[in-house]
């Protein structure tokens, strides 16, 4: 059995669907099965209305200041949108805990998978890029937990703007 199949998978398809809004349902779709996630059916056009509203409360979250309005943030985005968990192998690779009823919008995933992520891995790791013109949200999967860019470019080009200006200092 998984003990947890929804953290980095489920914070790191918020974290994309985030940066980049789907454009549709079928969009949506497609970007959830890339990702990994088994959906019954297709998502609808009422769905992406619902997520629009789950990613930004998500935003909240990545956005907050302290680890207590984080947890707020969560806990609020949790108690919207959970149902009980239940014991399912849906997909057929392997029994796991489901913590989002069929009828449920995908915004539930996203919430348990984020708490499951910040309390599992530290409730920092969970940021925008530190480069000032990237405002790319990342979860931090990293093993040290210290991961402070989105990607490799953007590390590169701040570590090239601090280099210059050590050169020009």
């Amino acid at each position: 059995m998984h003990l947890n199949p929804y953290g980095a998978d489920a914070v790191n398809l918020a974290a994309d669907l985030a940066n980049r809004r789907p454009v549709d349902a079928a969009d949506l779709t497609e970007r959830c099965r890339a990702a990994g996630l088994v959906l019954e059916v297709p998502a609808t056009a009422q769905e992406l209305v619902a997520l629009g509203a789950a990613l930004d409360a998500w935003e909240e979250v990545v956005d907050a200041t302290d680890e207590r309005e984080r947890a707020q943030a969560v806990n609020r985005m949790l108690a919207a949108s959970c149902a009980h968990p239940r014991l399912t192998d849906h997909a057929g690779g392997g029994w796991h805990l489901h913590y989002r009823d069929d009828e449920l919008p995908l915004g539930s995933l996203l919430s348990v998978g984020t708490a499951l992520h910040l309390a599992g891995r530290g409730m920092h790791r969970l940021r925008r890029c530190e480069v000032g013109e990237c405002a790319t949200i990342f979860a931090d999967t990293s093993r040290t937990g210290r991961q402070r860019y989105c990607s490799h470019p953007c590390a590169n080009r701040d570590a090239v703007r601090r280099h210059r200006a050590r050169a020009r200092a």
